[in-house]
């Protein structure tokens, strides 16, 4: 694709969707700044309704998106091609793995992998007790879980639509509303409804996105600190912010080729290097025993985590079930952006290698990340060496990060490589946001050009100001909460590009006409 830089054509974004989702993001975060704890109380009781009302609707959601993928990858519509089927994949196997784990998975398994089970083994499910040896191997599952099929068909099933309408159909607006035309016809799509559409999924997107990068920062703010000696403060963070786009910045310059392609197989390595490290100079029988341990209790207790809802305590419940329903819900949100670059990246790969790579890369990465992470962690726990639950309950959950790396004979080495790989994580995460909602907003042909570079740091820098903001007001969680929140009217749209994707195939007889040689 040709990538068009012209400074003079920096702004050249529809002016219909970003006006008014820049404005609503702005207003909503500075009311959420002025009134922070009010705000939080008033999102809290929602969610908390939310959460009572409509616990069963996320987690049959979740089951019923996996389904639809696991329908769409193995029926007819598997083989077709989202592009020219006589071309070659855009990218290598490997290359496209690594590239969906950077983006599905992010720096924040490292903060779930390594403390999530604490959480969990304080306030267990199925009536264990609370910091008891199957309290602490729940946790583990549990986080095990959340990094599973249902959350990767969350973010990969909006894809199909997306890329079949850029890889296929060459429309140059690769945007929600386009992928459901088929659906609501020319007068809805270029209306009002579908500036709605793309109104919303560019606010849920930018909210999103400022919430990853707050609850991003943290992660390398906290081990930096515990590597210099010094306290995790404000201008601490902004200085990790501000490497952290930097290092992006230059990613955006060079492309998805040279840029999110060779960080994220580079940090495939790294990641390697790590648990190779791990399991060396630590506690390595005890985490490859804890690893088995935690694969067998998820699998016994994977249809358990998947439809828990505590149904019978009419007073209260543990920390799995709102906690599950806000995953999803908060998945939900990211959905269509990952949808949207899957798509972006698939080019020439059909939709049956598509959805199966999202489904089992990351999946597969996540639980040995979490059996590595969460079996240190365990293991300083019930040796005494860090008291972890202590920490987690006293502090936060990120805060038991370094302390436990600390702890491993080479510390620095270890808290050095952790926090490159954290970055680079974050890195290949925004470059991929920014890519994605640079393309959304601009009016340019996306099927023939890529997003300008200029138009993608402008994004990095909004959300970039957004984040920080937000972060030195305290008004980061409400926004986290509302992400949540949203994840309700994008649940009902990315249903709607499931249909839309089929009946788009239907139209097009695709599994006849746009497949390989050897699948016809």
């Amino acid at each position: 694709m040709k990538s068009d830089d012209s400074p003079s054509k920096k702004s050249l974004v529809d002016k219909k969707i970003v006006i008014p989702s820049l404005s609503i993001v702005i207003i909503v975060s500075a009311f959420f700044a002025m009134y922070t704890n009010q705000s939080m109380t008033l999102l809290d009781n929602i969610f908390n309704s939310i959460v009572d009302m409509f616990k069963w609707g996320y987690i049959w959601y979740a089951i019923v998106i996996l389904g639809a993928g696991l329908y769409l990858a193995f029926s007819k519509y598997g083989k077709v091609v989202l592009g020219n089927p006589a071309e070659k994949p855009r990218f290598t196997l490997f290359e496209y793995a690594s590239i969906l784990i950077a983006m599905g998975l992010g720096a924040t398994i490292m903060r779930t992998g390594m403390t999530q089970w604490s959480e969990v083994a304080t306030d267990p499910p199925f009536g264990l007790e609370a910091g008891s040896m199957e309290a602490i191997l729940a946790g583990n599952s549990y986080s095990m879980f959340l990094w599973s099929f249902q959350t990767f068909a969350v973010f990969v099933m909006a894809a199909p639509a997306m890329g079949y309408i850029l890889h296929v159909r060459k429309k140059p607006k690769m945007r929600i509303s386009e992928a459901c035309r088929v659906l609501f016809g020319d007068t809805f799509t270029d209306g009002l409804g579908g500036i709605v559409l793309d109104t919303l999924f560019l606010v849920s997107i930018l909210a999103g996105a400022a919430v990853t990068l707050g609850l991003g920062t943290p992660i390398v703010t906290h081990n930096l600190a515990e590597l210099f000696n010094i306290e995790v403060t404000f201008i601490l963070t902004v200085i990790v912010t501000l490497v952290w786009v930097v290092v992006f910045s230059f990613s955006a310059y060079v492309g998805i080729d040279k840029g999110i392609k060779r960080l994220s197989t580079l940090n495939m390595y790294l990641a390697s290097g790590f648990a190779l490290l791990i399991l060396f100079v630590g506690p390595g029988i005890f985490i490859l025993d804890y690893f088995t341990d935690s694969v067998r209790y998820l699998f016994s207790s994977y249809v358990d985590f998947s439809l828990y809802t505590n149904s019978l305590d009419l007073e209260g419940g543990t920390h799995i079930e709102s906690h599950t329903v806000f995953w999803f819900a908060y998945n939900a949100t990211w959905a269509m952006l990952h949808g949207v670059f899957a798509a972006v990246v698939s080019k020439g790969r059909t939709i049956k290698e598509m959805i199966l790579t999202y489904l089992l890369a990351p999946t597969l990465l996540s639980w040995v990340a979490t059996g590595l992470l969460g079996g240190l962690g365990v293991h300083r726990s019930l040796t005494d060496m860090v008291p972890v639950l202590d920490i987690v309950q006293d502090q936060e959950p990120v805060a038991a990060v370094p302390a436990i790396l600390s702890s491993l004979p080479l510390p620095e080495i270890a808290i050095v490589l952790f926090v490159v790989i954290a970055m680079i994580f974050l890195v290949t995460t925004l470059d991929s946001t920014t890519y994605t909602i640079a393309t959304y907003m601009s009016t340019q042909d996306m099927s023939r050009r890529t997003p300008s570079r200029y138009l993608r740091i402008l994004v990095a820098a909004v959300i970039t100001v957004l984040a920080l903001t937000l972060m030195s007001v305290g008004g980061l969680a409400p926004l986290e909460v509302l992400s949540g929140i949203m994840g309700i009217p994008i649940i009902v749209i990315q249903i709607l590009t499931v249909y839309a994707a089929i009946k788009m195939m239907n139209q097009d007889r695709a599994w006849v006409n746009n497949v390989r040689k050897e699948d016809k």
